[in-house]
């Protein structure tokens, strides 16, 4: 998958998670459903060793209240090609 595509899917997703803090109440309900749905999708996109850690911290970061601003899907796009030595994704 080219990396400027897993970019602009993971700012969707990351907006997505996001999307709680525009429904004070019900926006916590959401977040439950929407935990499991991120960490597979992290775990799917980034694949190996960091698509299963990213996609625990993600189900961690949606489930506790408060920390939806976090952009766990962003933040491990940035680790796996700009911190990260070699990149290498799932085709």
């Amino acid at each position: 998958m080219n990396k400027y595509l897993l970019l602009f899917l993971s700012l969707i997703f990351d907006g997505i998670g996001m999307l709680s803090f525009t429904l004070p109440i019900i926006g916590e309900s959401f977040d439950v459903i929407w935990a499991p749905i991120s960490g597979i999708l992290l775990y799917k996109l980034y694949g190996g060793t960091v698509g299963k850690v990213s996609g625990i911290i993600s189900i961690i970061e949606e489930l506790l209240p408060f920390s939806d601003f976090v952009p766990t899907f962003t933040l491990t796009w940035m680790y796996t090609f700009l911190l990260k030595k070699t990149a290498k994704i799932k085709p």
